[in-house]
């Protein structure tokens, strides 16, 4: 049997012989990482921020902090786990700064966050509405999902984006985020449970 493909649909030798280029410093198997992990980077940070300037930088940064860390990836993670794991990271900084500077204190998304995400993956919180006199209502919905994320506090934010928008394994995420299986189940219900109410009452 071969190698099974992950999401992105490279076999594990092909990511393997990948890395290995890149820790060999080919800019091409950089330029091909980024291609290959760059939208599922840029959701992840956009969904984080929700500023599309701010989410542009970040995602950068992270492709930066990738070439010049790849030697300290060995393989103990799937790759794109420590991927994750650099991002979120970079987004806490992020945030930390932003929120010095009093930026976005609402949780509101700018214009081009919106756009952006309503052409992103859509949030396992929203509902999968079928024929073309629902998109409006499906739009309008995702809508409102990514406000109410935006409100949540950082850590449950990022739980709530890695398990219900990303769908990580929990192993995944303890991964990512350093937390014990049973804080993250903890800490994502209640972030389910702020997001639903902030739901009930917009909808409703």
């Amino acid at each position: 049997m071969g190698a099974s493909p992950n999401p992105l649909g490279l076999t594990a030798l092909r990511e393997r012989l990948l890395i290995r280029r890149l820790q060999q410093r080919d800019e091409r198997a950089f330029h091909e990482i980024v291609r290959l992990y760059q939208h599922k980077v840029f959701n992840l940070v956009l969904r984080m921020i929700g500023n599309r300037e701010e989410a542009e930088d970040v995602a950068q940064e992270v492709f930066v902090t990738v070439f010049k860390s790849i030697d300290g990836f060995r393989g103990e993670a799937k790759f794109s786990t420590w991927l994750y794991r650099i991002a979120a990271n970079h987004c806490k900084n992020r945030m930390k700064y932003l929120g010095r500077r009093s930026y976005k204190a609402t949780g509101e998304l700018d214009e081009a966050a919106e756009r952006e995400l309503q052409d992103a993956q859509p949030s396992a919180m929203t509902p999968h509405l079928d024929g073309p006199d629902k998109v409006l209502e499906g739009m309008q919905m995702e809508r409102l999902v990514q406000e109410g994320i935006a409100l949540l506090d950082e850590e449950h934010r990022m739980l709530i984006v890695l398990r219900d928008v990303e769908d990580l394994s929990y192993q995944e995420i303890c991964a990512i985020t350093g937390l014990a299986e049973g804080t993250v189940k903890s800490r994502l219900h209640r972030a389910r449970m702020s997001l639903k109410e902030y739901l009930a009452k917009r909808v409703g």
